[in-house]
């Protein structure tokens, strides 16, 4: 199969991948209930979390992470006969078209989630160390703020900064660009998905999360996975 023919395969895939609404589905089977209108509204982790229980908001944060981990590690596979380089190119490709598969589902009229689990899960594949980072100023900003909405923004500046300086000293050499670009664009997509979150962290009305089912009036909590 020649690369341009892998490449839109890898697209189709992944994404289709991405846009499996677990948390959705969780809630459906679990209570019977449509988690776009409880809570937040959002169909990721988070909201399920706040309205059915840590355990099943545990549940759909591993299945959006795993959505995101197999087909970066996966589907590239499938075209062991393409170069190292390419090679790279592809679980990009693949990356990033899960994530957009999270935030944008067909099957879902392209209202998903805001992409953080999904993105964990592609980039423990493609930059552990920039994984790392990431969850570590997540988990700071958790402590602190008790914001999921907040802490994710801030996990996604950091990664990108953080991958800056894991691809010096020339992030955007040829061999890198891939990556680079990924670094820097996937942040900006998750940013932009938390758009509504950030108009009320400047009015003060963004509230910390907590586990269980919300009180009414609860529609503004942070929403983010």
């Amino acid at each position: 199969m020649n690369t341009p023919v892998a490449e839109v395969v890898t697209v189709l895939l992944a994404y289709l991948c991405g846009s499996l609404p677990f948390g959705l589905l969780i809630a459906r089977v679990v209570a019977g209930i449509d988690i776009r209108k409880q809570g937040s509204g959002n169909i990721g982790a988070t909201n399920v979390g706040r309205v059915l229980g840590a355990k099943w908001g545990i549940v759909a944060l591993l299945l959006d992470a795993l959505k995101g981990l197999l087909p970066v590690l996966l589907i590239p596979r499938c075209f062991a006969e393409i170069g190292t380089g390419w090679f790279v190119l592809l679980q990009v490709v693949a990356g990033v078209s899960t994530v957009v598969g999270h935030m944008f589902p067909v099957w879902l009229k392209f209202h998903g989630g805001k992409g953080v689990a999904t993105s964990l899960g592609v980039v423990l594949v493609l930059t552990p160390f920039g994984s790392l980072a990431a969850f570590g100023g997540f988990a700071l900003c958790m402590l602190a703020s008790r914001i999921v909405a907040l802490s994710s923004i801030v996990a996604a500046l950091v990664f990108a900064v953080g991958q800056m300086f894991i691809l010096q000293p020339n992030p955007f050499a040829v061999e890198k660009l891939p990556l680079s670009v990924f670094s820097l664009a996937v942040p900006a997509l998750i940013v932009i998905q938390h758009r509504s979150n950030i108009g009320r962290l400047i009015r003060g009305e963004e509230r910390q999360f907590q586990f269980g089912k919300p009180k009414a009036g609860d529609g503004n909590e942070s929403t983010s996975t």
